[in-house]
């Protein structure tokens, strides 16, 4: 298993974090939505800190154990105390006793056998009262849990409804010249002034449409030289829908034809330069 510095394995990226005090030790707890239900995490380093424990060693065990190896995720967190890289190996918090009852306690530190066993006999339950307390209030409001959950709901369908079609559309563009290219897309720009002009609520063309997907495509290539282990499409998808309230090229009206190629060229200009786009900062 690859160290934090070094892994390649997708990382999760939580909807809040919470730091625990179990005993003077700060545990943080990650929360990060799964596909039906919210999941716990714990990351192990600072853990094997608090211990004593050698990170590498417990990193190997782990990493042998035919049930926590398959259960172990890379989470970014950021309130663990470590410093660097955010980007630190986690288990759910219902397997946190699996890990700890692996450690030998006679075999750590005379003056911190006591901590281990302590660990061992208390931390998850003190974990899990620590997440349902603070779990409460949250509970008690589901109308605002309900209208952001809705919300992302939105955006999510938007986004794997403009992905479909930039793939489909991709995969037509790749057939084309990039001389022809440029000549169609000039020509369309033009027509499509005069329609917007003529018909202000018409929806842009298929060619139109064609036309944003591959200016979509050549920023997120540009962006992705810079963060190359970053989703940036889903970026741009998301600032499209917040921007424009589209959640498909074609859905696009002509009058916003010529804002969204802007839009688009202007952030694109931005991230040539060095800056970052409003889906970067």
């Amino acid at each position: 298993m690859d160290d934090e510095t070094s892994h390649k394995e997708p990382v999760l990226i939580p909807i809040e974090e919470r730091s625990v005090d179990f005993y003077g030790d700060e545990i943080t707890m990650a929360v990060v939505q799964l596909e039906q239900h919210a999941q716990l995490y714990v990351p192990l380093r600072p853990i094997c800190t608090y211990l004593g424990l050698s990170w590498s060693g417990q990193r190997e065990r782990t990493a042998r154990d035919p049930v926590l190896s398959q259960e172990v995720r890379f989470v970014r967190v950021t309130r663990t105390n470590l410093g660097g890289n955010p980007e630190v190996l986690c288990l759910p918090l219902e397997y946190l006793n699996g890990w700890l009852f692996g450690v030998n306690a006679t075999r750590v530190k005379p003056e911190l056998r006591d901590k281990v066993i302590r660990y061992q006999r208390e931390c998850y339950r003190i974990l899990w009262q620590a997440f349902q307390q603070e779990a409460r209030p949250i509970v008690e409001t589901p109308s605002v849990a309900l209208a952001a959950l809705q919300q992302i709901r939105s955006m999510g369908l938007a986004i794997a409804q403009m992905a479909e079609q930039q793939m489909e559309m991709e995969q037509r563009l790749t057939t084309r010249l990039d001389r022809a290219a440029r000549v169609v897309g000039d020509l369309q720009r033009r027509l499509g002034a005069v329609e917007t002009k003529l018909h202000p609520q018409t929806l842009v063309t298929n060619e139109q449409a064609e036309e944003i997907s591959a200016a979509v495509k050549a920023l997120a290539e540009l962006i992705t030289t810079r963060e190359p282990r970053k989703n940036h499409y889903q970026g741009i998808f998301a600032e499209l829908y917040r921007r424009f309230g589209v959640s498909s090229y074609k859905n696009i009206r002509l009058s916003q034809y010529e804002q969204v190629l802007r839009f688009l060229e202007d952030w694109r200009t931005t991230v040539s330069e060095g800056g970052q786009g409003p889906a970067e900062r």
